[in-house]
């Protein structure tokens, strides 16, 4: 009998899962953060909002829960307390068609907030978000039809981006 033959399959299942969203963890201000997140993106809402009624270890009128839409893509919060923190480790990506978008999007979200380098900014809640041209990605990725090299070093020296700024630095050639 040959080796191979001798061999027996490993089958390994994936356990089934109904859905995967992210859950965002404020301190506090859970409602107030994504009754603003929703008025700024398209096609968003909130679904569902539990209070707490203070009967047990959360305080009166925190978020015990939250689900919402973020154009079209469900997550969910809560108010968590005074040990949670956001980092850049998270961030939402708010991809852009025109500069006059980046321009309302990144005005809005650092109000009360707080502008970082390429594109990067912390809102008034804490969440980090990048603020991107969508033709950002082809200019990066594409580096055949244009000088993604030079596009990297104009970001690199920007807070907010300058989609003018990034064209013409991709159309500066190899």
């Amino acid at each position: 009998m040959s080796q191979a033959s001798t061999r027996t399959a490993t089958v390994t299942t994936q356990p089934q899962v109904q859905s995967v969203r992210p859950s965002l963890t404020f301190k506090s201000g859970t409602e107030e953060a994504i009754n603003f997140y929703v008025s700024l993106i398209k096609n968003s809402r909130i679904l569902s909002l539990l209070r707490s009624d203070g009967n047990g270890p959360i305080p009166k009128g925190s978020v015990l829960h939250a689900s919402f839409l973020l154009d079209g893509q469900e997550y969910t919060a809560f108010d968590g307390g005074e040990p949670f923190a956001f980092t850049e480790a998270f961030s939402f990506v708010a991809t852009c068609a025109t500069q006059e978008q980046i321009d309302e999007i990144w005005t809005r979200l650092t109000d009360g907030g707080e502008p970082g380098p390429c594109g990067w900014l912390k809102d008034r809640f804490g969440v980090s978000w990048q603020v991107v041209p969508a033709a950002l990605g082809e200019m990066l990725a594409n580096p055949a039809k244009g000088n993604s090299a030079k596009v990297v070093e104009a970001l690199l020296k920007m807070g907010k981006l300058d989609l003018a700024a990034l064209e013409r630095a991709y159309r500066s050639g190899s």
